[in-house]
């Protein structure tokens, strides 16, 4: 079974491209997006 961790991060208008894809480099999956607020996971490291 997949573990997962789990990581949230506001979102500032003027940079969204570049912080959704800072975090996507890193290997985290958004989730969603509420109030500003984004909600990633990525696969729990062994």
């Amino acid at each position: 079974m997949t573990r997962w961790e789990y990581a949230t991060a506001p979102l500032i208008s003027h940079a969204l491209q570049q912080i959704l894809n800072q975090w996507g480099e890193d290997g985290w999956e958004l989730v969603c997006v509420v109030e500003n607020v984004a909600y990633f996971k990525r696969p729990l490291g062994d």
